[in-house]
């Protein structure tokens, strides 16, 4: 007994040391891996808004998915090769990458006041296109229907819609409050560099220069399971609901790219975004064998199609005696 009590004893101080460790990393390394676009105050949070690209071009906006620790290096393969033809936005929601936490309800209609508004102090302006990932598919079908004339189309990669939300995999609280602790105690920070390169495959990427990495690596540490993301996942249903209650927004033209891999996750999947496409006029299904973070994978490929798209979709904004298809 004496035993077990001198083992717990030298493990919970083993874990306060790796911790204070931690805490104090962090703070340096904010002062090394600064915000590479505009930190902006949104209902009371600090939030990152990345844009490049030239403010008169089209102008696209990139919303992360639940989990995402770092949304402006994550949409990086996409945004680099675009940032040329189109003016690029990436926003982080409160929670994640650079920008703070929020203490406020996780519902649908705060979050898009806090994207519009962030954008807004940011010096964008709409109309957008709209690159939604996985469940940040529900704040861009919302935007479409409560401001049509902010949203010129959106391009959805395997993005969530109000059906989708009943196919994933149940959350299990216990498990995601568990990995919260995990990472408050920086204990990832600990892991070996070659299972932090294969858990994040993206640190391969060749657009990356080092100080990418690193910096991808620090907001990993600091924006992993956060209590903002574990808070969306509790409003998860309710935003589904609220934005099945909505108009579909038929006239806003629609792309979706969708991970054949995700199928295995979600049975129905495929299913289910062809059968919201079918109520668009103007839309594209284009399924990829890949995973669910699929513009990591098939960037070059979406880029294609990305222009494309935004190619058949813009003479009917800029000529305003045409009406959307």
């Amino acid at each position: 007994m004496v035993l077990v009590i001198a083992i717990l004893v030298i493990v919970i101080v083993l874990i306060i040391a790796l911790a204070i460790v931690h805490t104090r990393r962090l703070r340096q390394e904010v002062e090394i891996y600064t915000p590479v676009g505009s930190m902006v105050n949104v209902n009371g949070s600090q939030m990152h808004v990345f844009s490049a690209g030239d403010a008169e071009q089209t102008a696209l906006v990139f919303l992360s998915g639940h989990g995402t620790s770092s949304p402006t290096m994550d949409f990086k393969p996409l945004w680099n090769k675009l940032q040329g033809e189109y003016r690029v936005s990436v926003v982080e929601r409160p929670g994640y990458g650079w920008s703070t936490h929020s203490g406020k309800p996780r519902d649908i209609e705060t979050m898009l006041e806090e994207t519009r508004e962030a954008l807004r102090l940011a010096g964008e302006t709409p109309p957008y296109v709209l690159l939604p990932h996985s469940m940040a598919g529900l704040e861009a079908l919302y935007w479409a229907s409560k401001h049509p004339q902010e949203v010129r189309a959106i391009i959805g990669l395997d993005p969530c819609t109000p059906d989708s939300i009943d196919l994933l995999p149940p959350f299990r609280t216990v498990q995601l409050n568990f990995m919260y602790l995990i990472s408050r105690l920086g204990l990832p920070r600990y892991i070996p560099d070659a299972d932090i390169d294969t858990y994040l495959p993206l640190m391969q990427y060749e657009g990356f220069l080092e100080h990418d990495r690193a910096s991808y690596r620090s907001l990993l540490y600091r924006s992993s399971f956060t209590r903002d993301m574990l808070n969306e996942l509790r409003y998860l249903t309710q935003n589904a609901a609220t934005v099945a209650e909505q108009a579909i927004p038929h006239d806003t033209p629609m792309l979706f790219f969708l991970s054949k891999e995700q199928e295995h996750v979600a049975s129905g999947w495929e299913r289910v975004m062809t059968s919201y496409l079918l109520q668009i006029e103007n839309s594209e299904l284009v399924p990829l064998e890949t995973s669910h973070y699929l513009h990591h994978d098939k960037a070059d490929q979406i880029v294609e199609r990305i222009r494309l798209f935004i190619d058949n979709t813009r003479s009917v904004h800029t000529d305003p005696e045409k009406p959307r298809p």
